[in-house]
This record gives structure tokens, sequence and C-alpha cells, in this order.
């Protein structure tokens, strides 16, 4: 390992090896550092960690994990020693029969679910690729694999500050506000949250950020005085009463305060609640509730209350175990300050968030917590649209607001505002929310979509012969119950195709008709239908006659081969464009030139779908057996044919006028499978004013994607441009434009 670090690093090793130690403190069992420097010594030199692309040595980012593990979340032994390890496990440098049989089961656990989240890493897991529910399926497994990478993130986001390659820094910071810091925010650290979303806004938005760090050193003195002034008279009675205590006062972070003055388009001087005073209260547990209770009087006693701000998570924590009072009252000087009432073991918990309640014993949320994480997995196993509707579904869970509602039985669950009876019925348990029809809440009939407020007592009525419908998933608010509705109409959507494929392949049977798939696909769309699915199932329902599908799909046989007489593709529709003065015909020159482009009238003539042509493409005519001129490129795939056959059918083309409405265009794109490739192509794409994304398909394999992108473009230009810039893009080979 000598020669993996540089010189400073060497230097510095020693006592970052000391303050690891330090914090981990009695955490760690004698002789654990030194077997896992026999670990790395053991291994061969091929199989050591190596630093990655942006020049990251990962022994010493292990190293910065595992301390502000113990600093942020008071991480336990095996969980420090899991990010230890995981960088000579991920170089093959150690087995997992090795770590178990060293440091146990538990720890080779936590290294293999370390080992697969950086896998879907190096495997492009950026937000809008698939692989990104893959890394959350993986976070779900196991709830210290999640806040082991959300401590391994900010140790990264801290480090990163001034790193040359600007995309990495802005694509880290996204991802970090994107998906830790919700993460973080749902375990209850709020204080790495804070960070990571006030480095986030650091590396994406330096302007604000330093303005706003500015002008709050600038009155920093100002805020000082006053809290000092608000609390005074508060300690003083607090000290009459016989309370041991503790007051601070707490600035929003840099992030939140750029938030609100979005939000109410303030300065940070008119932002009401800028900063918070804490009263955090030492007392036996049995004492909690009333020793709080009792600050609160004071403190309502002494400046007027705004009772629609009172938060009392001390009578029902949130589901991350957060507890605590929170109110706002009236100040000196005119001015509103939140107060936040807690013990100290609440304060604890409210620091350091769940992994804090391995500290205290006889906290009652870890089955909520258990409750949350089922959740996530059902959410992502069911889910059925992309990573962002994904992600975006998941934070709205994460954030939202919650409401209490009882069974009549007496037991509490908890959902975010806005839930439904509906909801409430999923979150109950999925069998009970398929089958529900409607429910009772506080003693009243309801409906499916009623909105519950806390405090319902609430009892679901089910059905055996209920079934979801699309209806549903407009009714309900969280994810678990969207995902799950999703899931069922989709498996009883396959059934009826299923059903209805095979009752109409069997009337083609009868006909002794051979079904060709390209053909039944053209069938179905001149039918009305764009998904073969609702299509099947319309004949399954009996929605639609199947002598009818069979006299249309022999319709459309018929046409086919009278095409082709015509020396045509017909594998895909063709659009009519109208479009350019009519004088402009005349004013050609050359012959018998059909002049066609914006605003041209009189002439009845097509772009054909074979070769896409767009405005200043080299193009010609060729009149078709219906008298319509169907406008082909120069080399279209079908040109030497059509020339060779038909030649006394072409008609001389040109474009009028200057390029007006968008026509779609293919590239195909062939590139190195990376880490955000697909991002930066599609960003790229969606920059360009006079360009849009139509549709994009990927395919992967040996490390290579191959890309179809239908892009809408004015011209041949346009389309060049876009070409060179795709091309300059790191990590692509090669764009060409399909024929």
């Amino acid at each position: 390992m000598e020669g993996f670090f540089t010189k400073d690093e060497r230097c510095s090793l020693p006592s970052l090896c000391r303050s690891l130690a330090r914090e981990v403190g009695m955490a760690r069992r004698t002789g654990d550092f030194g077997a896992i420097c026999k670990a790395y010594a053991a291994a061969s030199p091929d199989k050591l960690p190596v630093r990655d692309r942006f020049g990251f040595n990962p022994v010493l980012a292990a190293i910065a994990t595992a301390t502000a593990l113990c600093r942020s979340v008071e991480a336990d032994r095996n969980m420090v020693l899991a990010v230890l390890l995981s960088p000579l496990s991920r170089a093959g440098g150690i087995v997992s029969a090795d770590v178990a049989s060293m440091w146990g089961d538990d720890v080779a656990k936590l290294v293999r679910g370390l080992d697969k989240v950086a896998s879907l890493y190096s495997k492009s897991a950026s937000v809008e690729s698939d692989n990104f529910r893959k890394l959350l399926l993986t976070f779900a497994e196991d709830i210290r694999v999640i806040i082991i990478m959300i401590v391994d993130r900010l140790a990264l986001m801290r480090a990163i500050n001034h790193h040359p390659a600007e995309r990495f820094v802005r694509d880290t910071a996204y991802e970090a506000n994107y998906l830790y810091a919700p993460l973080a925010h749902r375990l209850g650290l709020y204080a790495i949250k804070s960070e990571l979303e006030d480095m986030s806004l650091k590396y994406s938005n330096r302007e604000v950020y330093t303005r706003i760090a500015h002008e709050l050193n600038e009155t920093k003195a100002r805020r000082d005085a006053y809290i000092a002034e608000f609390i005074a008279p508060i300690k003083e009675k607090l000290l009459a009463e016989g309370l041991k205590f503790e007051i601070k006062g707490r600035t929003k972070s840099i992030y939140s305060i750029w938030n609100k003055m979005k939000k109410q388009h303030n300065t940070v001087e008119d932002i009401f609640d800028l900063f918070a005073i804490r009263i955090v209260i030492d007392c036996e547990p049995e004492r909690e509730k009333p020793e709080c209770w009792l600050a609160y009087s004071i403190v309502t006693d002494m400046y007027t209350p705004n009772p629609g701000r009172l938060k009392d998570w001390l009578s029902i924590p949130k589901s991350n175990g957060y507890e605590s009072l929170h109110i706002t009252v009236y100040g000196p000087g005119e001015r509103w300050v939140e107060v936040q009432i807690r013990t100290r073991r609440m304060d604890a918990i409210a620091e350091k968030g769940l992994a804090a309640h391995w500290k205290y014993k006889g906290i009652k949320s870890e089955s909520s917590l258990d409750t949350w994480m089922n959740n996530v997995r059902d959410i992502l196993e069911a889910a059925e649209t992309g990573p962002m509707e994904l992600m975006r579904n998941f934070k709205m869970d994460v954030y939202s607001r919650e409401v209490f509602v009882f069974t009549p039985k007496g037991d509490l669950y908890k959902l975010p505002q806005g839930a439904t009876l509906l909801d409430f019925a999923f979150n109950i348990h999925t069998r009970i929310g398929t089958q529900c029809v409607g429910g009772r809440v506080n003693g009243r009939n309801r409906k499916l979509n009623y909105v519950l407020a806390s405090g319902d007592t609430v009892e679901i009525f089910t059905s055996p012969r209920q079934e979801p419908s699309r209806d549903w998933l407009s009714i309900v608010v969280t994810s678990k119950a969207r995902s799950k509705i999703r899931a069922v109409i989709k498996e009883a959507e396959n059934k009826a195709g299923e059903l209805g494929k095979e009752l109409l392949h069997r009337r083609f049977a009868n006909r002794k008709i051979d079904v060709d798939e390209a053909t039944m696909s053209r069938t179905l769309a001149k039918l009305g239908f764009k998904d073969a699915i609702a299509f099947y199932s319309a004949v399954a329902a009996e929605e639609i006659d199947v002598n009818d599908v069979v006299e249309a799909y022999i319709a459309c046989l018929e046409r086919q081969a009278k095409a082709e007489e015509g020396g045509e593709r017909v594998s895909a529709s063709e659009y009519v464009l109208q479009s350019a003065p009519e004088d402009d015909a005349a004013a050609d020159s050359g012959g018998d030139v059909v002049v066609i482009g914006d605003n041209i009238k009189g002439i009845n003539y097509r772009l054909a779908r074979c070769c896409n042509p767009i405005y200043g493409d080299p193009v010609f005519g060729f009149i078709s057996s219906e008298g319509v001129i169907k406008i082909h490129r120069d080399d279209c795939p079908n040109a030497a044919h059509i020339r060779q056959k038909y030649g006394y059918r072409i008609i001389r083309t040109r474009w009028s006028g200057q390029a007006g409405t968008q026509l779609p265009a293919s590239l195909r794109v062939v590139g190195k499978d990376d880490i955000g490739i697909v991002t930066n192509i599609t960003s790229i794409i969606n920059k360009e004013k006079s360009v849009s994304l139509r549709s994009i398909s990927i395919d992967s394999h040996d490390g290579l994607f191959h890309g179809v992108l239908v892009v809408g473009v004015n011209d041949i230009s346009s389309l060049n441009q876009l070409i060179k810039k795709i091309e300059a893009v790191k990590g692509v080979k090669n764009v060409q434009r399909n024929k």
C-alpha cells in the first residue's frame, strides 16, 4: 500500500486514523483496526483499491466516511468495519466468506450491500436511469446501508469543493439534493439533511449561496443581541421553577432561507422565522412530558402565542421518532419567534436521527420505521412508471406532513396530508385496498375519495366483487397505493389481453389466415389502438367485433400489396404537410419542378416516412398510383428501386420559402455505456430551441450503448448542428442519421 498514498496523504493518515479511533471509542474491539490493516497488507497488489477517475483515494474516503458516521449518527461497530472493508472487498482483495469468519455475518452482509451499491453506480445509476430503482431497492434491504450511503455522500460533498471537474460536482450536488437529503430527512438526520442541501446550493448556484451567507454574517450581531434579549426573562422563570435546561439559538439553513425567499419574494431580513430558540430540558424519562409542558406554559405566559402554528410532536411523535413541542410567539420588537421545547433525549434523536434510538432503549417508533421500510420496498418493486416519476412520488411521501387516524380498536396510523379513505385501506393491506368499497369515518359513511383529517376514526368496508379501476389513481396520494393499483390493473389487463389474443388467433385460424405481426400492428393502428394490450383486452371484452378485425386485417394486406406494386414501402404511416405562396412554383425556371415548403397550396403531396425528409434535404417526387406525390430523400433506401423501375413517374422537387414546421429525423448514437451519458445527450437536445426530443430507445451490451433518437427539427442545418454537439459529448463514439 506504500505507493498508493501521496506524500501529503501519508503525512495526514496517522492523524486521520487517530481521529477515527477517538470517535469510535468503546464501540470498537481491541484488534479491530489491526485486523483490517493486516487484511489490506495481505491482499495482492492487483487486488488493492485504486483511485477513481476523479482522483479520490478510496481508503481515505472510507476513513472520512467512518469518522463522519460516528460523529453524525453514533454508528455501531459493524457499520464502521463495513465502511473500512468495502474498498478492499470491491477491489477483490477480500471475499465475503473471509469477512464473515473474521468479523461476523452481519459485517459481511453490510459489505455486500455497499458493494452492490458501488457496482450500480459504476453501471450508471443516475436519477434518469433504470439502475436508480435497483439502487433504491438495495438501500431498502438494510436501513444501515441507507445511513452509511447518506454519510458517505456527506463526506464526498465536503471533499469536492473547488474540484476541477465542474460537471461531476454539479451532478453530485444534484443527486445529493434529490436523493440523499430526502432520505436523511425521513430518517430524522436533520443536521445532515441541512448540510447536504446547503452544499448542493453552494455547488449549483454559488452566487446565491455566497450572497445569503454574507447577509447572515452581516446581521449576526443583531440576531445574537435579539436572542439574548428574548431568552433572558424565560431563563429566569425556568430557573425559578427548578428546571435543569439549556437554551440555544439556531438560524435556518441557507437552503431553507433561499426557498423561503423564492416562495415569499422576501429578503433575508423579511423572513419572520429566520431563527428559532431551542429549550433542551435535562430530566428523567418519566418527567419528560410534564416538564416540557411546564416550559411551554412559561413561554406562552410571557409572549403571545400563535395557536395556528402549534405543533405537538410530543403527544404523537413523527414516524421517524422526532419528538418536540414547536410554538411561535410574538417577541420583542414585534417579531415572530419559533420556540422548540424538548428533552436531552429528544434532542439527541432530533440531531442524530434514527440511529440515536439504539442508544436510548424503550423507544416505540421502530415499528413505524419497519412499516415505512416495507412501504418503500412495495413502492419500488411494484413501480410501473419511469425512474423520475418514481422519485417524485418517493420525495412526495418523504416530505409530506402527516395526519394521524385511528381504527375502531384504537390502533394509530400515520398518513401523508391529503390521504383518502382509499389510501388508508391500502396502508392496512393490499387486499383490503383492492376490495375497498367505502368506509365509516367518525360514525358516518364515506366514499373512497374522502380526505382524512387527524383524529378521524376509520372503518373500512370491503367486497370480494370489487376491482380497482384507473379512476382510483386520481383518488390516492400515497406511492404505495398508486403502485399497488397500477400493478393490479396491469395484471388484469394482461390476463384479458391473453384471452383476447387467443380468441382472435383462433378466428384467423378458422379462416386459414396466417397472422403477420407487422400487418397486425398496422391494423391495430388503423382501428384506433395505440397499445396492443388495450386492443386485445377490447377484443376479450367484446368492445370490438372479431369479424371487423379480420376484415380490417385483410384490407390492410390488400393495401400493402397494392403499394408494393407502386414500388414503395408501407412500413409506417405518412402525414400530409401544407405549406409558401403559390407564385413560388411559377418563379422556378427549371421546367417541371414541384415546389414544396411552408404554405404551398394546391399540390397534393406527402413526405415519405421511409426516409423522413426534412427542409433542406435533396429530394425528389414520386407520383404514386393514388395520384399523390410522395417526397423522398435522394438517399432514401427505396430510391434506387424507384428510379430503376418507375423512372417515368419521378418528378424534380425543391423546397420553397423558409423552414417552418418541425419534421422528424432519426439519429443512431453509439457510445460508451457510462454514467450520465444519456442524460448529457438529452440535456443538449433540450437546450436547443429549434429541436425537440420525440422519442428515445436505448440498448446496452458489451460496455456500449446503442440509442435511436427521434427528434423534431426545422431544417437540415439544425440537424447537422445537433449531430456535431452530440458527437462532442464525452463517451459518444458515433452519430449517424438513419436512412
